[in-house]
């Protein structure tokens, strides 16, 4: 009993360290310290493991995504002039959004990368840092706080686990923040 007590006490610390649990304010990848992400990790869950009767298959990138899924940034386009701070809205086409935690077909969340290029298919998003923003309860929007400068966005959608349903889903911005 001891062992299993143990071994779930070990996942358990594995799953919080990995994804960065707790409140943080984020540096952004333009590494100024004035230019910090707004996002709270106390509002969402990172990869508790759901029911198993919940999720319908172990990994929900297997298999084929359809020509009609993508995701794409509601309110902002590439090549877009804005100012800090900045509202970010993401949306998706052909699948549902649901917290982390539930891998469910054509089902996922949002995660929003800094400066990142889009993830191959499977690829596990790495912990939050000031790269990485992980919106594991199924948010659709954020505000970021971003020191003037050019900055690379990619919106990437992923299964409950965090592994991403790759380039397909995935649309990568080129923005300027301006004083």
């Amino acid at each position: 009993m001891k062992t299993i007590n143990g071994c779930l006490a070990a996942v358990l610390l594995a799953g919080l360290v990995a994804c960065g649990g707790g409140k943080t304010s984020e540096k952004t990848a333009g590494g100024d310290s004035s230019a910090m992400a707004t996002h709270d990790h106390s509002d969402h869950d990172h990869g508790v493991v759901g029911d198993s009767a919940k999720n319908d298959s172990t990994t929900a990138v297997a298999g084929d995504l359809r020509p009609d899924q993508n995701v794409f940034f509601v309110n902002l386009k590439d090549g877009e002039s804005v100012k800090s701070p900045l509202k970010v809205q993401f949306g998706v086409n052909g699948m549902m959004v649901e917290p982390a935690g539930y891998v469910n077909k054509d089902k996922g969340h949002h995660h929003l990368l800094i400066g990142l290029n889009a993830l191959t298919k499977g690829e596990i998003i790495e912990m939050n840092d000031s790269t990485r923003l992980h919106f594991g309860k199924g948010q659709t929007e954020t505000e970021l706080k971003l020191a003037p400068g050019k900055y690379k966005l990619t919106l990437q959608f992923a299964d409950g686990f965090h592994q991403s349903y790759g380039p397909q889903m995935s649309k990568t911005i080129n923005i300027e923040v301006k004083k």
